[in-house]
Parts: structure tokens; C-alpha cells; sequence
């Protein structure tokens, strides 16, 4: 018997066996007028030809008709068939049960159709598993865990729980911070060094577009174990060399690097010790691991390559004959040592902490005693009352103090107290530069601080 684990995930489908990773291939499909190629075939031809590309089949699993009517004929579910046949015509022969490790933007519609395309084409999947879930093989004492990942159009924070096995608690999709959107950025960076060191454009043609994308992976590993990355293209029989700060490509993609630094904030509450898992894709873009223990403390743990879909293989079993009974997999066992996590009172700098809530031209002093925020007077020594007519104000709706040198957010309404952006999970630890917002279109709230020697 013969058993393999998938990880669905279009930054890089992988597949193991339980040595190694057999197969580890992007969600592209180059759709030629009379043939249609997957994996890096397709994203070999990405810039060159990119009217013809399709790159979102994974995430958007559906049956109708592609938008492109050149294409009408095809649609996503054709598409992930035709990765999935050209991957088992290789590596699925005497193979008798797949497990499958599922990330949590495919809905229950997405998996009924993933099923029936790979009964369509005799896999036997067996089983399917949240692939955060697959991902954690050990537990995280004194600590929450959060597992990150990164997709091609998306990063995924999920919190999970470990109350005797670890178990999915709630997963958050970041739709705007995929690999995609960090080539596009990273390309545009790496090109204009080129041009200002060089007088080479790499942007000019498809071609040389294409070679810098391919090279593009690399580049970014090297900044990611270094201070500086030496690139090199040829083009025409001749070399172009640029070089770059590490700094500079942090720098470049740093809306996206603040936006899932602000969601892995708000998901962790004030008392929590922070375990941030990270997949080894997700800890190749340069400096966001350092990041984020920076900004939101605990500790970073980084996966081995193929983890994700080696913890499905070690840890699922085949649960029935009839694959039709087959259901998500939202909690599993332990098969690794535990690791103890150091707990901390406060993983930030006194520096960093507000000593004054900004609202209007008023700033408000943060100290031991809660200053609380709400649209209706109450018995507390300290609160700002706003207008009652907003929506989604309560009466007693959020309160701010000092605890254990820190500056704690706590959440007391029915309608969600937002950090930057994103709904908090019942607490927080605030830092200066932060944004609070309650209600809707709502009232928000800045977090300074001041030099009282100054006034």
C-alpha cells in the first residue's frame, strides 16, 4: 500500500511521499489554442504571454465558463483536472490512499467539486484535513498558536487551540497580500536597480520581464539570510549586475508586511504569549518573520519545507471505504515533542507604549485607572462619551489602561472594537502609531505619546 498527502496551496502544490516532496508545482495554466499546460511550464510563460495565463483556478473553484471568451469552453474546475491528471499521470501509479491538506478559503463547495474531480480521475482521496491543522505537530506550552501561510493571492493566520490536540479555533484570509502582489511589487523594485546601476531595463521586453521573475525567488531567499543581494540577468550575450539592501525590498513591501502584522495583532488577546508558526514559503520573504516578533512578540517558528502536507501523511488515517462519507479534518493528535514556551510580562519597550489616547485636538492620559469609551455616561472616574447616534457605538463600549507596563485595549460591545483595521479579539496590546475605531462609519482614536518633561 502506497500512501501520499497533497497540500493544496497555488504558491506551490505539493505533494510527498513519505520521504520526500515529489512534487511542488505553482497554480498556473497556460491555455495555447490547442493545449493547456500547469505548474511552472505555465508560469515559465507568465510575462511572456499573459493574456493566456490563468492563476486563480485554486482559490476560485467554480464550474462556470472562464471570463476570457477565448476560453468559454474551459472553466476553473477544468483547469485544477488538468494539473491534478498531469501530477497523478507521474507520480500516482500504485498509489492507494491521498490525504488531502485543505486551506481554509476553500469552501464546502470548493471541496465538493475537488472530490468529484479526483473521482473524476480515479485519486483516491481518503481524507481531507485543515492544513494548519496538518501543519502543527507539536504543542506550544504557555503560548497560543498561530499558524501563517501565504498562497498566491492571499495570506492565511489561523488561531488554534490545544486542549489535549491541536484543533482549528478560527482562521482569517487576507486577500490583498498574496505572492502576486509581492512580485508585482518586488519586480518593480528589482527592475529600477537594474536601470540605475546598469542601464539595463529588465522591463522593457516580455522576455527579460520573464527572466527576472524566474530569478526573482531566488534573490529573495538570499535577502531573507542576508543584509544585501547580488542579482545577475544575461541578456543577448551579455551580463547585467545590480544589487540591492536587504532594507530596500523590506521597505518596498511595507503596507503589505503592516497589514498582517495589524491582523496577527488583533487576533492575539492582551494576557496571550504569542507561538507564530510560520510555513518556510512565508519565512522566505525578507525580514517579515523579524517583523513580526518585533510587533507582536513571542516567539517564530519556522516550518521545514513540505511540512504542511508531511504532518497530513503522518497523522491522518483512513477513516472509511466509501469515500463519499469523507469530512474536513478540523483537529488531530500530536506526533512531536512539546515545546515550552518562555513566557514574558511585556515583549515590547516601555518606549513603545501610548501614554495618550488622541481623539479630535484632545489627547486623553492612559494610566492605571480605565479610561473607558462609550456613547453613554457611566459610573467610571475616566470616560469619553460620543455621540449616541453613531451605529455601532454601546453605551460602555471599549476601555484603555496600563497593565504589567503595558498599554491593554479591552473590548466590551456587541459590535467589535477595531486595531488599525481589524476586528479585536476581545483584547489587545496597544503600541504608538495605532489606530482604534469603534462604530460604524465611526470615531477613531490615536495612540501617542508625549514627552512630559516638554509638556
Amino acid at each position: 500500500m502506497t500512501r501520499l498527502a497533497i497540500h493544496i496551496n497555488d504558491a506551490g502544490i505539493t505533494l510527498v511521499n513519505k520521504d520526500q516532496i515529489v512534487y511542488r508545482e505553482p497554480g498556473f495554466a497556460l491555455l495555447g489554442d490547442d493545449s493547456l499546460t500547469t505548474g511552472f511550464e505555465a508560469f515559465s510563460r507568465a510575462r511572456i504571454d499573459p493574456r493566456r495565463i490563468q492563476h486563480r483556478f485554486w482559490s476560485e473553484l467554480v464550474t462556470e465558463p472562464l471570463k476570457d471568451s477565448r476560453f468559454a469552453h474551459l472553466s476553473a474546475a477544468d483547469l485544477v483536472s488538468r494539473q491534478l491528471e498531469q501530477m497523478w499521470r507521474t507520480y500516482g501509479s500504485g498509489v492507494s490512499e491521498l490525504y488531502v491538506a485543505i486551506p481554509s478559503y476553500m469552501i464546502a463547495q470548493h471541496l465538493g467539486l475537488f472530490l468529484g474531480i479526483a473521482a473524476e480521475l480515479k485519486i483516491p482521496v481518503v481524507a481531507m484535513v485543515d492544513a494548519a491543522v496538518a501543519a502543527t505537530r507539536r504543542e506550544y506550552r504557555n503560548a497560543v498558536p498561530v499558524h501563517i501561510d501565504i498562497s498566491l493571492h492571499a495570506t492565511t493566520l489561523t488561531r488554534l487551540t490545544q486542549q489535549g490536540a491541536v484543533q482549528l479555533e478560527r482562521s482569517d484570509v487576507l486577500d490583498s497580500c498574496g505572492v502576486q502582489a509581492f512580485y508585482d511589487c518586488w519586480q518593480n523594485t528589482v527592475a529600477e536597480a537594474f536601470v540605475q546601476q546598469s542601464r539595463f531595463d529588465p522591463l522593457h521586453t516580455a522576455e527579460t520581464e520573464q527572466m527576472l521573475v524566474n530569478r526573482l525567488g531566488g534573490w529573495l531567499t538570499e535577502a531573507s539570510r542576508g543584509d544585501h543581494v547580488a542579482m545577475e540577468l544575461e541578456y543577448s550575450g551579455t551580463t547585467y549586475n545590480a544589487s540591492l539592501e536587504s532594507l530596500t525590498l523590506i521597505g518596498a513591501a511595507a503596507s503589505f508586511y503592516q497589514e498582517i502584522a495589524s491582523k496577527l495583532r488583533a487576533i492575539f488577546r492582551a494576557e496571550e504569549t504569542p507561538a507564530i508558526q510560520v510555513t518556510d514559503r512565508f519565512a522566505r520573504l525578507p525580514g517579515l518573520t523579524e517583523m513580526l516578533k518585533a510587533r507582536v512578540g513571542g516567539e517564530v517558528f519556522v516550518l521545514e519545507p513540505g511540512a504542511t502536507a508531511r504532518g497530513a501523511l503522518a497523522r491522518c488515517r483512513k477513516s472509511a471505504d466509501d469515500t463519499s462519507g469523507i469530512s474536513l479534518i478540523r483537529q488531530l493528535p500530536w506526533d512531536q515533542t512539546a515545546v515550552e514556551i518562555e513566557q514574558h510580562t511585556a515583549d515590547h519597550e516601555e518606549a513603545g507604549t501610548p501614554t495618550h489616547l488622541l481623539h479630535g485636538h484632545t489627547a486623553y492620559a492612559i494610566g492605571n485607572l480605565a479610561l473607558v469609551l462609550g456613547s453613554q455616561e457611566g459610573e467610571e472616574a475616566r470616560q469619553i462619551t460620543l455621540a449616541s447616534d453613531m451605529p455601532g457605538v454601546s453605551r460602555r463600549h471599549c476601555s484603555l489602561l496600563r497593565k504589567n507596563g503595558q498599554c491593554v485595549l479591552e473590548d466590551h460591545s456587541r459590535y467589535g472594537t477595531f486595531l488599525n483595521g481589524h476586528r479585536i479579539d476581545g483584547s489587545s496590546v496597544l503600541q504608538v502609531g495605532d489606530v482604534v475605531r469603534i462604530g460604524s462609519p465611526g470615531f477613531e482614536f490615536q495612540l501617542i505619546i508625549t514627552d512630559d518633561i516638554n509638556g
